[in-house]
């Protein structure tokens, strides 16, 4: 004979507040949890947004990162004809020679050295990339010193705003707009005109990448064979949205691995306090158990109901603690990127999986704490349950 579920909640509204802390203790650490990993989420979707699924990014072969690659001009100016790639309106390529290096720029709060990409490009990479938009301002002129900003990285760094100028390779650059790119890295990045910054950089005879909007994205693995196969060059390509959410990899997964530490060192606790809440609930109700096996309810379903009780409260405290976690959604902050060792601004992203692994972590936490209360309520011997409390 099962125990009937309103038992459990008559017993969780007399005993609240035991139940409170139970519920207040697991929710503490599952927002810890959902934080941190939406944390991950945010670091990834930014690098994983960042670039399109119909370009492909040619970059040196083996290199790890636009910063590490570079080929010259000549090469990229002989891929950037091949029929495969789209051509704009007025019958040019859409093809987008790219020059990248990391200057040190002052943080907004603290003043504090910080790597920045400075990427040089050319009028193509508003065409190449559709989701750049100017916010403010207006695009930088060709041929002179000036730069656009990417909205977030001008948010932590100082002299980015509107009408100010940055001092990078010993020369002034001035901020003339502010761009947006769907939240992707790109706006952590701040773009110049490609044939000013090449030889104030000192690459004036090359580049670090070239991306290119195919005619069809279906033929970006034959273009790279294609490239691999020429003796020449020493280039491959990748679609760009992959390449950049590939950069994301480390940093990703180290966010993760923090998540899960911090979360069973937090979590061990919460199980220890759930384990003495249910102990605490046990004890307070032997009578009752005694009364409940002497009207033939068996010892399995008192171990279910002591299960259900516990369960219960972990969801409950798993809601608790999505709920409290949830305004850190769009939350902005920054992370260094191994691949370019620049700093990466991004949004914490609270997505349905991360809370979904909240309420499992929450009902796992619920089950082992309940778990050795439950068996000892099922075990106490009837008169010993009726001659105790």
């Amino acid at each position: 004979m099962a125990l009937p579920i309103g038992y459990n909640v008559r017993n969780l509204v007399v005993r609240w507040k035991v139940a409170l802390l139970a519920v207040g203790g697991i929710g503490l650490v599952v927002m810890v949890f959902v934080v941190l990993l939406a944390m991950a989420s945010g670091f990834r979707i930014a690098l994983g947004a960042t670039g399109a699924g119909e370009n492909g990014i040619v970059v040196q072969r083996g290199s790890g990162s636009e910063l590490t690659s570079y080929f010259s001009r000549e090469q990229g100016n002989l891929i950037a004809v091949d029929s495969r790639i789209a051509r704009g309106s007025d019958g040019q390529p859409l093809a987008s020679p790219e020059i990248v290096i990391v200057a040190n720029l002052p943080h907004r709060v603290d003043g504090q050295p910080t790597n920045v990409t400075i990427r040089g490009v050319t009028s193509r990479a508003f065409e190449v990339r559709r989701n750049i938009a100017i916010a403010e301002g207006r695009r930088f002129t060709p041929g002179l010193n000036e730069v656009v900003v990417g909205r977030r990285i001008r948010d932590r760094i100082r002299g980015l705003d509107l009408g100010s100028s940055i001092t990078v390779q010993r020369r002034a650059w001035q901020v003339v707009g502010v761009f947006t790119a769907d939240g992707s890295a790109f706006e952590s990045e701040v773009w110049g005109d490609f044939d000013v910054m090449g030889p104030a950089f000192l690459r004036g005879g090359g580049q670090n990448s070239l991306t290119v909007r195919l005619g069809d994205p279906a033929t970006l693995k034959d273009f790279d064979r294609d490239l691999q196969a020429n003796p020449q060059m020493q280039v491959e390509m990748h679609q760009e949205r992959q390449y950049y959410a590939d950069q994301a990899g480390p940093v990703a997964r180290s966010l993760l691995i923090l998540a899960g530490f911090v979360s069973i060192v937090m979590g061990i606790g919460a199980v220890f306090g759930a384990m003495n809440t249910m102990y605490a609930i046990v004890a307070a109700r032997t009578r009752e158990i005694g009364t409940l096996r002497a009207l033939g309810f068996s010892r399995r379903s008192i171990l279910l109901a002591f299960l259900i009780e516990s369960a219960f409260l972990a969801l409950v405290g798993g809601v608790v603690g999505c709920l409290l976690a949830f305004p850190m959604n769009g939350f902005t902050t920054a992370t260094g990127q191994t691949a370019s060792f620049s700093e990466i601004a991004f949004a914490f992203r609270v997505t349905p999986p991360d809370l979904l692994r909240g309420l499992l972590f929450a009902l796992a936490m619920g089950v082992l704490g309940g778990l050795l209360p439950a068996r000892r309520a099922s075990r106490l011997p009837i008169t010993v349950a009726l001659r105790e409390a």
